[in-house]
């Protein structure tokens, strides 16, 4: 199955007729896709290592070995699970699916981990992993942006889109780090210089 790229548009969102559907494909022109690119990738370059990682890292920092594995409860997911969870999405869909490189990846198991893996080893894996995105994303031009990719046996995506989703995801996930840190340190914990 093709990830759905239409959406039903009713006519205040579009003029057209109830029932109308829209495309969600691209519809830029070459020349200002081709200009776009370099920024836009720059910017979720930027967003990977010079936002979100620093400030997980500031969080990981000014909590213990435990509050790192603390759950709320067994429904919930700790800061290493988050950690392990944020290395293997970004892993799927930066390293396998962008640049189609054959990694193997439990996302059940990055749920089910309960420790203790110290804290200095989850953020050197992330680090590396991001390390590696970063270089994946260095290369990418507009017209691989285009380009349709396999994310799983039964879906295809731009790749465009997920760069997009994988720097939306961890910005989601790194907004659950921020907010469990604040609960187990109950104090300011400093995100930026």
């Amino acid at each position: 199955m093709v990830r759905q790229q239409t959406i039903e548009a009713t006519s205040a969102f579009s003029g057209a007729d109830d029932g109308a559907v829209v495309s969600r494909e691209p519809t830029l022109p070459a020349q200002t896709m081709t200009a776009l690119t370099p920024s836009l990738i720059a910017d979720v370059r930027e967003f990977f290592r010079a936002d979100y990682l620093p400030k997980i890292e500031r969080c990981v920092d000014v909590l213990s070995e435990d509050d790192v594995w603390w759950r709320a409860n067994d429904e919930s997911n700790s800061i290493g699970n988050l950690l392990l969870h944020l290395d293997g999405s970004t892993r799927k869909w930066i390293l396998i699916v962008v640049a189609g490189r054959h990694i193997k990846r439990d996302r059940d198991a990055e749920f089910a981990e309960r420790g203790p893996i110290p804290k200095s080893v989850l953020l050197a894996r992330l680090r590396s992993t991001l390390a590696e995105v970063d270089a994946v994303l260095a290369t990418l031009g507009a017209e691989t942006l285009l380009e349709r990719r396999q994310s799983s046996k039964d879906e295809e995506v731009t790749v465009l889109w997920a760069v997009l989703h994988a720097l939306e995801h961890f910005a989601m996930r790194t907004g659950q780090i921020i907010l469990i840190t604040k609960l187990r340190t109950a104090s300011v914990v400093r995100l930026s210089d």
